[in-house]
């Protein structure tokens, strides 16, 4: 249609298209199909629902946006540039997918102010939603007032049809629906098209009846290309169902615009070429040079900007009145909003001493999480239907359920995915909440893309993984990790820590915590079978990673290192070896991340280079190992899959004995 004839409205439509048509032909990269399809919806929402100030991406009660379907990022950056976010400038389009821009392949909460979460891998951003949407039902459950509505923010998504054939989305949208998460809403992009072409080809199921099963609200815009009020009112809609997320299915044309690429594979994950921006360019009655937006339509869009500041001048005095009304909770409000931790939390971490009794690693979990739960409000987390294995219930609190999300246990069900993504969700919704997920290790290979997100996306999830070894016993090789310590070792950013007993496991958490506060996930690792509390472990040396458990006079002839629950074989081998004249040194080594992060003099001290003589004794694969070991070290390790006995009898087959850590030493001594 010609530009004189295009209203205010689908001139802003076409600005956000358009900006993504030329980013993505210019980076000759991209994803320019989603955006071009998905503008009417995004530009609905944004313009007549969402709350939020483009000045402060951070204000606490905005709504939180989540672009599932991240592939699609350029509709996002567009949004963020046309409302007046100053971390998206036009320069930063141009530069889409450029080394260095704030504007990558795919949404980075770390790397683009207004980006909430990290999303790209399909299904990760609705999981992600959920959390986002349970944190707020927890935060508003617990600070909410009859006369003060402080917390009172949407999650809004838009997903799209990979998201919904990936598995984590339904895990985590079956549990949202249980929990009638009522403040989240989910709009489907239903264009039909995946990389592969139109999905008749493997995807035919009815979503709409799915998501009703889960015990969402189900609406459905028939047309998304054109009926804005159609848009609107079903997001209306949406809003007025408090007890139920609601997903709204709009149909769509992927690449709305393009003559020849319009409603095909080829203008999902690629430039339309100079030829058909041409061609969309006319067929549109668009006739702006590339990057350009016309006055009226960024005129329009930079409303959002005052928008945001009377929406946050008007929260401002919901909080000044709050403050004055209700300090105390105030007062632990605006702690967590700042990411600071209570004086003197770690004082209630438990400590030991050789005369307790011996306690397995996930045991001492449990007295520790417990005892953090009473000085840290902020705590809240569960497992993945492994709760009285994995010992993680707070004690202090119910559990989180519909009409009782003030409560601090979080029921995930067998849905490890899902509760590693609703985790990372709840991390990042920025108020402060530490969440924790726990399964047993082996499991993490059943949630490894989003302990990965973790990492990359900087939350600050704790991991609780127990029964990690073979020492777990009769469950066999199917529940027995061998291989699960080394692989999550590879993944940048993320602490892996085994503890070998109490204060270890205190020292763990005090890591974890002080870690989560800094956008950090940590992982534990703990055992199922009980550990004696040694002679001189410390919770404040958990934090080098590695430390002088004990030593010897003089120049070690042999280091014994161990992690875990093998740390202990270590200490009685190396008693063993003393009797006989044997100078040894024995370090225990939680956590290689944090060692390796030690200056190289601390490191020197622990592992000096000439004792050359080194034996690592862990219950799990060598992979990794050889970087302590050196050219003469040897190892007690696993590398087969386990086998279905007792667990003193399978640790004992695999030579998790001390006779046979006192051989290997001798071995290696000559």
């Amino acid at each position: 249609m010609p530009v004189a004839t295009q209203s205010l409205e689908e001139l802003c439509i076409n600005s956000i298209r358009f900006l993504a048509i030329d980013a993505v032909q210019k980076a000759n990269s991209g994803h320019p199909g989603l955006p071009m399809g998905a503008a009417p919806m995004a530009f609905v929402l944004w313009d007549r629902f969402m709350q939020f100030n483009p000045k402060n991406p951070k204000w606490f009660n905005r709504d939180r946006f989540v672009l599932s379907a991240g592939h699609g990022c350029m509709l996002q950056y567009a949004l963020l540039h046309l409302t007046g976010y100053d971390s998206v400038t036009l320069d930063d389009i141009k530069q889409f997918r450029q080394w260095g821009s704030k504007t990558p392949g795919h949404p980075e909460n770390f790397e683009t102010p207004g980006v909430e979460v990290t999303t790209g891998p399909l299904g990760q951003g609705i999981a992600n939603g959920v959390g986002l949407a349970m944190a707020e039902a927890h935060l508003a459950a617990r600070f909410n007032k009859p006369d003060a509505t402080l917390v009172d923010h949407y999650t809004y998504v838009i997903l799209g049809d990979g998201c919904n054939m990936e598995g984590v989305s339904g895990e985590a949208c079956s549990l949202a629906g249980h929990l009638g998460l009522g403040k989240l809403i989910a709009l489907y992009d239903d264009n039909h098209i995946s990389i592969d072409g139109s999905t008749d080809v493997s995807f035919t199921e009815d979503v709409s009846k799915r998501f009703e099963a889960y015990g969402w609200h189900v609406l459905h815009v028939e047309n998304g290309n054109d009926d804005l009020e159609a848009i609107a009112k079903a997001i209306a809609e949406a809003k007025a169902v408090t007890d139920k997320p609601s997903m709204i299915k709009v149909t769509t044309t992927i690449g709305f615009g393009s003559p020849n690429k319009a409603g095909s594979a080829g203008v999902h994950g690629a430039a339309l070429g100079k030829d058909e921006v041409k061609l969309t360019r006319d067929n549109l009655g668009w006739t702006y040079p590339e990057f350009e937006v016309p006055a009226d339509a960024l005129n329009h869009m930079r409303k959002a900007v005052t928008r945001g500041a009377e929406a946050e001048a008007a929260w401002d005095k919901i909080w000044a009145d709050y403050q004055a009304k209700y300090p105390e909770e105030a007062t632990l409000l605006a702690r967590m909003i700042s990411g600071k931790l209570p004086e003197g939390w770690a004082d209630a971490l438990p400590v030991y001493t050789p005369a307790d009794k011996p306690l397995a690693t996930r045991q001492t979990s449990e007295k520790t999480l417990n005892a953090l739960a009473t000085v840290l409000p902020e705590l809240i987390g569960g497992s993945a239907d492994l709760t009285h294995s994995n010992l993680t219930f707070l004690k202090v609190s119910g559990s989180f359920q519909k009409g009782a999300y003030e409560n601090r246990n979080l029921r995930f069900g067998v849905r490890e995915h899902g509760m590693g993504a609703i985790c990372n969700g709840i991390a990042l919704h920025s108020t402060g909440l530490i969440p924790y997920c726990a399964t047993f290790l082996v499991f993490a290979d059943y949630m490894r893309a989003a302990i990965r997100l973790s990492a990359l996306a900087e939350a600050g999830v704790i991991y609780v993984m127990t029964h990690d070894s073979v020492g777990l016993g009769e469950d066999g090789p199917t529940h027995q990790p061998v291989e699960t310590i080394a692989s999550l070792r590879a993944i940048p950013n993320l602490l892996v820590i085994r503890p070998a007993d109490g204060n270890e496991t205190s020292g763990a958490y005090k890591v974890a915590i002080e870690a989560a506060n800094h956008n950090r996930p940590t992982l534990m690792a703990f055992s199922r079978q009980a550990l004696p509390q040694l002679e001189g472990s410390s919770i404040d040396a958990v934090t080098k990673g590695a430390y002088i458990l004990s030593d010897c006079a003089g120049t070690p002839d042999i280091i014994l290192m161990g992690t875990g629950s093998e740390t202990p074989l270590c200490v009685d081998a190396a008693a063993k070896l003393t009797a006989e004249g044997t100078k040894v040194r024995v370090v225990s080594m939680p956590c290689w991340e944090l060692f390796d992060e030690q200056d190289a003099a601390y490191r020197e001290s622990v592992l000096p280079k000439a004792v050359t003589k080194r034996l690592a004794v862990e219950a799990a694969a060598r992979f990794g190992w050889d970087r302590y070991l050196g050219s003469e070290g040897d190892m007690v390790s696993i590398d087969r899959f386990g086998v279905s006995a007792p667990g003193p009898l399978a640790m004992e087959k695999f030579g998790y004995t001390v006779d046979n850590v006192v051989a290997k030493a001798k071995a290696l001594l000559g």
